[in-house]
């Protein structure tokens, strides 16, 4: 499994053998929609909170009295059926956070990091340091490495994953539309499937080999 290294005005500069532990692996769909909605559950804060009628500040004083008014009987004025009073059925915090096996996570990215390698997505990348931090240059690299970046097609969508956190990188893709910069480690499931091409740092590579195999 040997792919092109390419430098950032897209050269070549060698070749480099990706791991078959990463890049040749295969799970069933069910498997990577449950990955997904982990992840997705997981970002919900959950911390939506309406008040009752218990919680609404106010006198307990009886409207009327029970009989005699003609009118419906009622207690205090903070029933959910008057305007100002409390909500009823209304939300209250939960956790909403799911659980997944270390095993079943790996699988699932290293499915989707395979799939990425079997069409071609993946471009290996050396030298991103010497990017200056403008964003002119990482338009100008993503160009050289063809990566479609028109703002008007939301599925071109490009991921750009360091070693480590490389600020010049940051710096320089933050405006770029359709443009994710992570790094390996924080890499997810449900991110690589949104995008288009993932370019890998050439150093990357040995991080995420760590992460998924250890």
């Amino acid at each position: 499994m040997t792919v092109p290294v390419v430098g950032i005005d897209g050269t070549q500069k060698g070749t480099i053998s990706l791991p078959a532990s990463i890049f040749s692996v295969t799970a069933s769909e069910q498997l990577i929609a449950q990955s997904v909605r982990v992840y997705q559950a997981n970002q919900r804060q959950g911390g939506a909170k309406v008040k009752t009628r218990g919680d609404v500040a106010g006198s307990r004083r009886k409207i009327w009295r029970q009989k005699g008014t003609g009118r419906a009987r009622h207690g205090d004025r903070y029933a959910p059926i008057f305007v100002g009073g409390g909500i009823a059925h209304g939300p209250v915090p939960r956790d909403f956070s799911l659980s997944m096996s270390k095993k079943m996570r790996r699988k699932a990215l290293s499915a989707v990091l395979t799939k990425l390698y079997n069409q071609g997505n993946i471009v290996v990348v050396d030298g991103l340091e010497k990017l200056t931090g403008k964003t002119a240059d990482t338009v100008t690299m993503l160009k050289a490495l063809s990566c479609d970046m028109k703002r008007s097609a939301l599925t071109r969508r490009v991921c750009i994953a360091t070693p480590a956190k490389v600020d010049v990188v940051y710096r320089s893709g933050r405006n770029v539309s359709n443009l994710t910069v992570r790094e390996a480690q924080r890499l997810t499931t449900y991110e690589l499937l949104l995008q288009s091409k993932l370019v890998l740092a050439k150093d990357a590579i040995a991080v995420l080999e760590a992460l998924l195999t250890s």
